[in-house]
């Protein structure tokens, strides 16, 4: 998902022991850029090859200093949350957050929430997991929601607070069923970063 990136280092004694431990790296760190480093991102182990460690993407959180700063006074804060399943077949629950301009009613409330529901539901059935992840984390469902959501009010922010991945196909060791083996090993193969 991220180019098979270097997250980090970690110790551990023997190698099966890093299986399954979570790693926390912020998305300023993975992009090299300061401005987004607001945004935590968290991988699990699940592999070990040697001296390398391969992670899956298990959610993202935005830090609670950021969301805090943005909520103003006269102003309505539209939490949503929803659980998506991606066209293959991996579910996510999403947490989004919409911050208005002034207070609305709750008729343009209910009208935003049902646009962010149409919206995520159709764009996670349309899109795998890697690409969807890739949306909501870098912006892209936010500024679909801000467009969709403006036709009802002004609006101050819209962010994808919180991902979560709840569900994932089960990991097979081998190629794929109807697909050759890769002849190489390739960089963008972990869905993760190497640790």
């Amino acid at each position: 998902m991220f180019g098979g990136t270097r997250i980090g280092e970690t110790l551990a004694s023997e190698p099966e022991k890093l299986l399954g431990r979570k790693v926390e790296v912020s998305l300023g760190d993975l992009v090299q850029d300061v401005s987004k480093s607001y945004l935590k991102l968290f991988f699990q182990i699940v592999r070990v090859d040697g001296e390398k460690a391969y992670t899956d993407f298990v959610g993202h959180d935005l830090a609670q200093h950021f969301l805090r700063s943005q909520v103003r006074r006269r102003a309505t804060k539209i939490t949503h949350i929803l659980t998506v399943r991606t066209r293959d077949g991996r579910e996510l629950q999403l947490t989004c957050v919409v911050m208005t301009v002034r207070k609305i009613s709750r008729k343009k409330v209910r009208a935003i929430r049902s646009e962010i529901v149409g919206l995520l539901t159709s764009r996670a059935s349309e899109r795998t997991f890697d690409q969807f992840v890739q949306e909501a984390v870098l912006g892209k469902l936010s500024a679909d929601i801000y467009k969709a959501a403006k036709r009802y009010c002004p609006i101050r922010r819209v962010e994808v607070q919180k991902t979560e991945v709840l569900k994932a196909p089960a990991r097979r060791e081998g190629p794929v069923a109807g697909q050759a083996a890769p002849a190489a090993p390739q960089a963008t193969a972990p869905e993760g970063a190497g640790v």
